[in-house]
């Protein structure tokens, strides 16, 4: 007997620059998942050792109704053999969703995600409703978000803008954020404010709205890289316990690495290392003595949180670092933070 074909998923992309609450914004909507239903993300890390997944597995399980898959390692419809498509064909396949979630990278492209999800392949499969994009409105006096392109093709593609951390705003903020949403937007394109990523089911409803005049200008800009190469995820670990990877573009460079859990860290050392490390983003999940800690690190401070042993993706230690200029000393100093009697 064939298996029941996959039709219409309701499906939105989950858009913005680096830190500005994408994963927090799905980890909120995920808590108001009818029970009935079955939803999943397809995660997309700049960095090549991917840590999402195993924050949302650490809140969220199957038996919850909640499927993820990751694609680490830069925009994921780059690439030879399309890992974008290959992922979320397993995804499909796995979950049969009632909904799906894109997250592409902060550093990534968004046309060339919704191109590869509106393309006839999966006319039949996704139903493409609003893609969210979140900005945080007190960037908008930084030239470096201002005069980068992926920033303004992440606004040109949104049907409806979420100016998150709002908590945090000067009284001009807001306004700033429409009128650059006026600019490079779509005219029809939402504005909208919101705390932690806190966003109605109802914001996720209505058609994908895209206007082609809008965002032709970021077509050809985008060159794909036709080398294959071999994830790091797949790669085993080695005697020393750990693996280290680096990936850059988009004017900046990640750093990351994976520990096999028998690496212990220090609950202590490791906090105080994460908070004296000059980064754009950091994003871990580590086992430590006191258990295993979810971390996000952004200019507004670290976020702590303590994670469940869930998936495949609970039986390592991962994390990444994105910054303009990367510490040479940094494996050292993390290295300095395992519980050596724990990892003997």
């Amino acid at each position: 007997m064939k298996p029941d074909k996959i039709t219409s998923v309701p499906t939105n992309i989950i858009t913005g620059f680096l830190g500005v609450g994408k994963t927090s914004t799905i980890i909120q909507l995920f808590k108001h998942k009818p029970a009935n239903e079955r939803w999943a993300v397809l995660v997309n890390e700049f960095g090549e050792i991917g840590v999402d997944g195993a924050l949302l597995e650490g809140q969220f399980s199957q038996q919850q109704g909640v499927y993820i898959k990751e694609v680490p390692g830069g925009c994921m419809c780059c690439a030879a053999g399309v890992p974008m498509q290959i992922a979320l064909n397993k995804l499909l396949v796995s979950a049969k969703p009632d909904r799906l979630f894109i997250e592409p990278t902060g550093l990534g492209h968004p046309k060339e995600v919704l191109k590869v999800l509106s393309s006839q392949y999966y006319q039949e499969t996704l139903a493409l409703q609003k893609t969210i994009t979140l900005v945080d409105a007190r960037k908008l006096s930084d030239p470096r978000y201002t005069e980068h392109e992926t920033f303004n093709q992440q606004i040109a593609i949104a049907g409806t803008i979420v100016g998150n951390k709002v908590d945090l705003y000067q009284d001009e903020d807001k306004a700033r954020l429409i009128d650059y949403v006026k600019v490079k937007g779509q005219a029809n394109a939402k504005v909208i404010f919101a705390q932690q990523g806190n966003i109605t089911l109802a914001e996720l409803a209505g058609l994908n709205t895209l206007n082609s005049s809008v965002t032709s200008k970021y077509q050809d800009n985008h060159k794909h890289n036709q080398t294959k190469k071999t994830l790091v995820s797949d790669i085993p670990i080695p005697e020393s316990g750990f693996i280290k990877a680096v990936n850059s573009g988009e004017g900046f460079t990640s750093v990351g690495w994976r520990f096999s859990d028998q690496k212990i860290f220090d609950h202590t050392k490791l906090q105080t290392l994460l908070l004296t490390i000059n980064a754009e983003r950091i994003k871990a999940s580590l086992i430590t003595d006191k258990g295993r800690f979810g971390y996000n690190i952004t200019s507004d401070g670290l976020t702590e949180i303590k994670l469940k042993p869930s998936g495949d993706k609970s039986k390592e230690s991962y994390i990444e670092i994105i910054a303009s200029d990367i510490d040479d000393k940094l494996e050292t100093k993390l290295l300095a933070c395992l519980n050596l009697m724990e990892t003997d």
